[in-house]
């Protein structure tokens, strides 16, 4: 697959995911014919969103979107999945940690506006953030699961639940009740909704024993907007069929098709050079490049691997963090020192 460039600079940021502008009052406000939503990596998500867009000459460009969470301002970090759901943008933070751990609750978040909204100034953002309840359900989720997740290591393990479950002890932090030893530490790094509302949330960690990419349902997420009850875990999946031999591989994004499927990239579990326990347990799941990859889903599936398909090996590419299939062309998003880099194909 050739691939053509296009270079932005967006406040000195690198961007994560990569969803479609759906709405028509966006693009007739940027005088754009296309446009797609990122968000940059670093900083509280109400300042971290920002659009790309082909404007009606052909030209590209970057439009860093004025936000405001209200309470929730400068509460949040690390935003990494966008998916759209009955007109409404959804942000999901990473519930992760930095390379060496803890975690951190400011990651444990899922953020929403309206699209439309982002056409009249400074977009309102409303954020909740579920204090680990979220780590909690999908945890317990992957211990029902068929199939062994991938043990952490004891460095991982320490660094990131052990350590956390004290800082949180020492705080008198409610939500430490929630961690509990044997857990795993996620990163959420990509999300896509079903029509009923059902979230399916790729992870890039844990992965299965035989490295394989996990899936996990969520119900219930556009409820805790409004005063329902917290988001609860369904089932979880293994994807099959897209690990290279000898290595670990995570989600990077996830995407529904025209046709009732998805499209994804996989990739590695966490960033080389960077510090990473992960990486220092696991190095399998470092040197390896990204895959644009498909499979079909349905809500509440019985068979929990489900095929995916190889659809382009991105080599030399290490670190796609979106994409989207849009008139025959793909599209792809990486993550770069202090750019935002746009592959068209």
């Amino acid at each position: 697959m050739t691939l053509r460039l296009v270079e932005f600079v967006v406040a000195g940021n690198e961007a994560s995911d990569l969803l479609p502008v759906r709405s028509p009052a966006v693009l007739r406000a940027h005088r754009a014919r296309r446009g797609f939503w990122t968000v940059l990596d670093e900083g509280p998500v109400e300042r971290c969103l920002a659009l790309l867009l082909e404007l009606e000459d052909g030209e590209w460009v970057a439009h860093h979107v004025p936000a405001d969470a209200g309470p929730e301002n400068g509460r949040t970090e690390d935003g990494e999945a966008l998916a759209h759901h009955d007109g409404w943008v959804y942000v999901f933070g990473s519930h992760f940690g930095s390379k060496g751990g803890p975690l951190r609750p400011r990651r444990a978040f899922v953020a929403r506006f309206r699209e439309d909204d982002a056409a009249l100034g400074t977009l309102p953002v409303q954020v909740v953030r579920n204090s680990f309840r979220v780590h909690r359900a999908i945890n317990d989720a992957l211990a029902k699961a068929p199939f062994a997740p991938l043990s952490p290591g004891e460095r991982v393990r320490s660094r990131f639940i052990v350590e956390t479950r004290a800082r949180g002890t020492a705080r008198a932090k409610r939500w430490v009740t929630r961690l509990a030893e044997d857990d795993l530490p996620l990163n959420v790094e990509a999300a896509a909704f079903a029509p009923d509302g059902t979230v399916l949330l790729g992870l890039r960690f844990p992965v299965t024993a035989a490295g394989e990419p996990t899936l996990v349902e969520l119900s219930g997420v556009p409820e805790m907007f409004t005063g329902g009850d917290w988001p609860r875990a369904g089932r979880a999946y293994a994807l099959t069929g897209v690990t290279p031999p000898g290595t670990l591989v995570g989600f990077r994004a996830v995407t529904p098709t025209p046709d009732g499927g998805y499209a994804a990239v996989v990739g590695s579990i966490d960033a080389l050079g960077k510090g990473s326990v992960l990486l220092d347990d696991h190095p399998e799941g470092g040197e390896v490049t990204s895959r644009h990859v498909r499979f079909r889903w349905e809500p509440g599936a019985d068979e929990y691997r489900i095929a995916g398909e190889v659809v382009a090996d991105l080599a030399p590419f290490h670190h796609v963090e979106g994409l989207a299939e849009q008139d025959g062309a793909c599209f792809y998003v990486t993550d770069e020192d202090h750019r935002v880099a746009l592959w068209i194909g």
